[in-house]
């Protein structure tokens, strides 16, 4: 699970001069170093099957000629988005992506991956710890009257008034949030009262499963999404842990591969539609899509993957969705001239290259309207494997800092502690973390204003965060030398954007 934002996930909202609409056909080329031609070059003897996204027009003509396009040129037709002009395709021919591009209605079409398809990222920092016996029975020993067994060792409720705030108001059972991850073990204590089947799907290749438990994660080891789901909506019902919003339901939507966790575009253009289908409100979205860290534009394949998934992911806008995002885990300058990426693709071999991160896409962390978040520690500051950037970050929130933040806890641990698949719970830190809390944060202002757009749901959110300023100097190792610089003012800066999210303020 390479990509659960243990990695970065890009927080920087692209210019409304480089807004993707339909076409992106007038967007500047740009120098990114990425070498337009490897998948053709890493073409196997024996043509290796890969996938692909080709973008049209929404017209039932033009979606029908470019099928039988894809026929002709020896692909085959995998998932069709109509509403959106997305196709979902499979070939074997090395030059498949370029004959494609060629057909009339075609806007854009690329390989989505550079490995072949086998029988297919997030942002977690580090391997989870899961929580023993012994510090099981400490937390729940130093709970307080009307506190969940294990929430003493919750600092990042209580950071935010989130402890506060189910009190007045925990959410509303009206308001869904969707995680797209590694999926949601549903049978979880915690998780269970609040889980929506109704609104779960494994979109794994680019195709929704919604028979029982497809939502599911494959193995244990596939904790990401469970661990994300209880710190949004684990229930206030005198077990374990509780979310941010206890009173909010969840679902769960599955993109990760089976074989390499990874997250590729079309599972993710999946589940943003079935999402905006089944009337969830918010997705929370801790990963950046696979196989690039960033596309871009002046690569065809990198293109298309930013033109799909940026048509599901407005899609799902348009019909009433935010989607909340993590800002990944690499200390990156998301605002800064160029950006060293050395890991992608991440499918088969990287080839080191320098990009301008305003013209080359995270996504789905950079598109239009998605809200970045960076994550802090209990000392409210930014964590120290945080991505950042002035312009970028929107807000910021409780994802915890092993290093340089720790609690006073019965466990003394900096991470955050949430659910895990078998009943289990255990600790981890990352952006991954921090996303869920401002998605979390996101569902109580939805639940107080149900008939807010996500454009003002996002306004609310930043509205509401705590001003907090850049710190006057970010030498956390004590070295001499600055682990990253801030820039701007109390009311807006490139480490913590508009603030602190603040679940008491949401509800009041």
């Amino acid at each position: 699970m390479a990509h659960l934002r243990s990695r970065r996930r890009l927080g920087l909202a692209i210019p409304v001069g480089l807004s993707l609409t339909a076409s992106l056909g007038f967007l500047p080329a740009v120098a990114s170093a990425a070498p337009g031609a490897q998948l053709a070059a890493r073409a196997t003897a024996d043509a290796p099957k890969l996938a692909y996204v080709v973008n049209t027009g929404t017209g039932h003509r033009t979606i029908a000629s470019v099928k039988r396009a894809i026929s002709a040129a020896g692909g085959s037709v995998v998932a069709v988005y109509d509403r959106i002009g997305v196709i979902v395709a499979h070939s074997a021919d090395p030059d498949f992506g370029a004959e494609i591009r060629a057909v009339r209605g075609v806007r854009s079409a690329g390989a989505t991956r550079t490995a072949p398809l086998a029988a297919a990222g997030t942002t977690a920092e580090g391997a989870a710890e899961y929580l023993t016996k012994t510090q099981a029975a400490r937390s729940a020993a130093a709970a307080g009257d009307g506190e969940e067994p294990l929430e003493a060792d919750q600092w990042d409720l209580r950071a935010i008034g989130a402890d506060r705030a189910a009190r007045i108001d925990p959410g509303s059972r009206d308001v869904t949030v969707a995680v797209i991850d590694t999926g949601v073990d549903d049978t979880h204590p915690d998780l269970a009262p609040n889980f929506s089947p109704s609104q779960s799907a494994n979109c794994v290749g680019g195709k929704a499963d919604t028979s029982e438990g497809a939502w599911r994660p494959y193995t244990a080891e596939d904790y990401h999404g469970t661990h994300v789901a209880g710190e949004i909506a684990a229930a206030r019902n005198g077990v374990g842990v509780a979310g941010v919003a206890p009173g909010v339901k969840v679902s769960g939507i599955k993109v990760s591969d089976p074989d390499n966790g990874l997250f590729y575009p079309e599972s993710v253009v999946c589940a943003f539609v079935f999402a905006a289908d089944h009337g969830v409100e918010i997705t929370n979205n801790s990963y950046y899509v696979d196989p690039w860290l960033y596309n871009c534009m002046d690569d065809p394949d990198q293109r298309a993957i930013v033109d799909a998934v940026d048509r599901a992911q407005r899609y799902a806008q348009k019909k009433g969705v935010l989607h909340v995002a993590a800002a990944g885990n690499d200390n990156h300058d998301l605002d800064a001239d160029a950006i060293v990426d050395d890991s992608s693709p991440d499918d088969s071999t990287p080839v080191p290259r320098t990009i301008d991160p305003h013209e080359c896409f995270d996504v789905p962390t950079q598109l239009p309207g998605v809200v970045t978040v960076s994550a802090t520690g209990v000392k409210k500051e930014k964590s120290y494997y945080s991505s950042y950037g002035k312009g970028v970050v929107d807000v910021a929130a409780p994802g915890g800092d092993r290093r340089y933040q720790l609690p006073d806890t019965p466990s003394k641990d900096g991470r955050i502690l949430s659910t895990m698949p078998g009943n289990q719970y255990a600790f981890l830190q990352g952006t991954s973390m921090a996303s869920p809390h401002a998605a979390g944060v996101a569902a109580l202002l939805k639940s107080e204003h149900p008939g807010a757009s996500p454009a003002r749901l996002r306004a609310l959110l930043k509205a509401q965060a705590d001003d907090t300023a850049c710190p006057a100097s970010y030498d956390q190792d004590g070295d001499g030398a600055q682990d990253a610089v801030c820039e701007g003012g109390r009311h807006g800066n490139g480490f913590y954007g508009a603030g602190i999210v603040d679940a008491l303020r949401a509800v009041k």
